[in-house]
């Protein structure tokens, strides 16, 4: 992956880094995987904001991603996509069998004319779909039970075997159980220098459906309980959400997950 060059002739510029896409498809080849989305800029059913920081940005349509691949198919990659909706590239691909397109998550070094397999009886291959229990430990796999590691450059570790479970490393180290029956992709997801892009102004987030954020400590005490105080306030508090609940140094969420082994907190 290379980088674009820009000249500092502005101070946006100067510090501005982006990834070259030039073997990127230049339009979405399946026309009838798009569906319009309507931004709600983080809004629920009542019109009141529930996920902050949230509006505008460039007009997207989303492409329907074939997650669950599990029948037995045999395509061949088309092309090579960028998607605006995620950070990872996406493949089209043509499957043979039923004559039909669909998309899928591109793993790194994926390439056009590629053959991908998915089903109980398809090979240890990169791009290549099947159970858990057909993977050989060891194996750096993506996209597991349709759901876990689909982000950029992300990828699991199969470590373990048994008849009914495996266990998997995440990419942030967390040590979880799957199905041995749930499916996996073979290989690591695509696009994975995107920690490297810069965006160097404001109005390129903006452009991304991102709005400012304004920390708590700058507000008044009426709207966030870091606010308030005479002059410049930091420290000597409990770091707090706006609706006050703690934030560090404790268990923010009720879920408990019998399947998750060990966190990257516990291993320290």
């Amino acid at each position: 992956m290379s980088f674009k060059n820009y000249k500092p002739t502005t101070s946006s510029q100067r510090h501005l880094v982006l990834l070259k896409k030039s073997f990127l498809s230049k339009s979405p080849i399946i026309k009838s995987k798009l569906i319009g989305l309507i931004n709600s800029s983080g809004r629920n059913n009542s019109g009141k904001i529930t996920s902050f920081h949230k509006g505008g940005g460039h007009k997207q349509k989303y492409r329907i991603i074939n997650f669950d691949r599990k029948m037995e198919s045999s395509g061949i990659v088309t092309s090579i996509e960028y998607d605006p909706n995620r950070t990872a590239n996406i493949a089209s691909v043509f499957d043979t069998l039923t004559k039909t397109y669909y998309y899928i998550i591109a793993p790194l070094y994926l390439k056009i004319g590629d053959i991908v397999k998915s089903g109980i009886n398809a090979e240890v291959k990169l791009g290549h779909s099947l159970p858990l229990n057909k993977i050989p430990v060891g194996s750096f796999i993506h996209c597991i039970s349709s759901k876990l590691t689909r982000s950029a450059g992300t990828y699991s570790l199969l470590i373990e075997k048994t008849r009914d479970y495996c266990r998997i490393r995440l990419s942030s180290k967390e040590h979880r159980f799957v199905a041995a029956k749930s499916y996996a992709t073979v290989g690591i997801v695509s696009n994975e220098d995107i920690f490297l892009k810069v965006l160097g102004k404001a109005g390129r987030s903006r452009w991304l459906n991102k709005r400012p954020k304004v920390r708590g400590v700058a507000m008044n005490p009426i709207d966030h309980p870091h606010g308030g105080g005479e002059g410049k306030t930091s420290g000597g508090r409990t770091s707090v959400t706006p609706w006050g609940k703690p934030t560090k140094n404790g268990i923010t969420s009720n879920s408990t997950n019998k399947l998750i082994i060990s966190t990257r907190k516990n291993k320290k």
